[in-house]
């Protein structure tokens, strides 16, 4: 998927601090280069589960959204696994599998490694990648850093990146599994 042009660009780099135990619970997608699945995508939420060590895989990730419109078109889903590379407790790298066989690299290129309250995930080809905030907003001031950030550090062409509508209710809120701490009230409509 999307290796196209990832032989003559380099390694993406992955951030050097990224504590796994802090990445876990609920993010929500911001902007995306999509995939085939997210091209129309609206209240996409990504959900990420430490599995203990007992389990063939590290994390379980929830992916859901809207196929379109935000509230009123069909809600998908698209479960997956997930790999830490390297270090399990403090890693930038990780692998996804949507479905067996397939695993796909799984980059983190930026992250807040303060609060995180944002990260970026890149893709080698840089066919795609995903912002995320813990919040459904972002400011459009940290949207730009970021942007900025996947074409200069990251070379990647911001052709295709879209923003991903975020419109809330609290029937939506409720019916998705979000609780008010994950999505307070003050981001509802």
């Amino acid at each position: 998927m999307g290796n196209s042009a990832s032989s003559s660009l380099p390694a993406l780099q992955v951030v050097p601090n990224c504590e796994t135990a802090k990445v876990m619970g609920h993010w929500f997608v911001i902007g995306v280069k999509p995939t085939m699945f997210e091209k129309t995508s609206s209240n996409a939420v990504e959900r990420y589960t430490l599995m203990d060590e007992s389990k063939p895989y590290d994390i379980k990730i929830d992916f859901d959204y809207n196929q379109d419109e935000p509230i009123t078109s069909k809600i998908k889903s698209l479960p997956q696994k997930g790999w830490i590379q390297n270090d399990r407790q403090n890693s930038g790298l990780w692998k996804v599998s949507p479905f067996w066989p397939v695993k796909m690299p799984y980059n983190i290129i930026e992250i807040d490694d303060k609060e995180y309250s944002y990260m970026v995930v890149g893709y080698p080809s840089r066919d795609y990648c995903w912002i995320m905030s813990r919040t459904p907003t972002m400011t459009d001031d940290l949207y730009g850093t970021l942007t900025q950030k996947l074409k200069d550090k990251h070379q990647y062409s911001l052709d295709g990146l879209r923003k991903v509508p975020q419109q809330w209710t609290a029937e939506e809120r409720e019916k998705r599994g979000l609780s008010k701490e994950e999505l307070p009230d003050k981001y509802l409509n």
